[in-house]
C-alpha cells in the first residue's frame, strides 16, 4: 500500500554507494516485490531478445510496466529494468511460452509463472516515468533545476535534458510530453549513446 512518503520525480538523490533514489527507489536495492507491495498490483512482465546480425538472440532485457500509478496525486506509468545477468535471461528466453515481434525487430516473450517468481527478488536496474500530465520547459526547469546538457533530436523534435549527477535523461516533445530515464550514475552513458548514434532514447 502507498504511504504518505514524498515519492516525487524531481526529488533525485544518491546513496552512500552512490546509487540513484528517486520515489522512495533505490536502483539495484530495491526488488521488483517491494515494488509490487507498494504499488499493490502485479505488474505486466515481458522479457525482451534484441537479435544480431544473424537473427539469433544477443541481448536480453526484463521490463516490468505498471500503468496509471498514483504517487503523491500525480498519475504516471512505469517502466522498471531488472538487474539480472544475460545467462539467467537466457534460460527464460528458451522457458518463453509465447514469443511475438515488436516494431524496433526486437523480441517480446511471455515468460514462464516459474521463471516470472525468480523475478520478484531481483532489484531495479532503472527506471522510466511516462507522466500522464503535459509539463512545459519553465515548470520543469523550476521543479529539476538547470540540466548539464540540452540535445535536440531535430527529427523528432524531442529535447533531452540531461542530469549525468542524478542519473537522468528528461525528454521533452513539444506538445509538453515527458518521459524521464532514471539510471545510475555510473550508467549514465547507455542512456547517451543512443543519442550519439541519433537514435533516440532506448526503446
Amino acid at each position: 500500500r502507498l504511504d504518505d512518503k514524498a515519492r516525487l520525480p524531481w526529488l533525485v538523490d544518491q546513496d552512500a554507494e552512490g546509487r540513484t533514489r528517486v520515489f522512495g527507489l533505490t536502483l539495484g536495492k530495491t526488488s521488483l516485490g517491494e515494488i509490487r507491495a507498494l504499488f499493490g498490483e502485479e505488474g505486466e512482465i515481458n522479457l525482451f531478445a534484441h537479435l544480431d546480425g544473424e537473427r539469433q538472440a544477443s541481448a536480453y532485457r526484463v521490463e516490468a510496466y505498471f500503468e496509471q500509478i498514483y504517487l503523491n496525486r500525480l498519475r504516471a506509468d512505469f517502466v522498471f529494468t531488472l538487474l539480472a545477468d544475460q545467462a539467467t535471461l537466457a534460460q527464460m528466453y528458451e522457458h518463453g511460452l509465447r514469443i511475438s515481434q515488436v516494431g524496433s525487430g526486437a523480441k517480446k516473450v511471455k515468460l514462464d509463472p516459474a521463471d516470472l517468481e525468480v523475478l520478484a527478488d531481483l532489484p531495479i536496474a532503472s527506471i522510466t516515468y511516462l507522466p500522464w500530465k503535459s509539463l512545459d520547459a519553465a515548470i520543469i526547469e523550476k521543479r529539476f533545476g538547470p540540466p548539464r546538457e540540452k540535445r535536440l533530436e531535430p527529427e523528432k523534435g524531442i529535447s533531452h535534458w540531461l542530469y549525468p549527477d542524478k542519473g537522468m535523461d528528461l525528454a521533452m516533445d513539444k506538445k509538453g510530453g515527458v518521459v524521464i530515464q532514471y539510471v545510475n550514475p555510473g550508467e549514465f552513458a547507455s542512456l547517451v549513446a543512443p543519442l550519439e548514434r541519433g537514435e533516440g532514447t532506448p526503446n
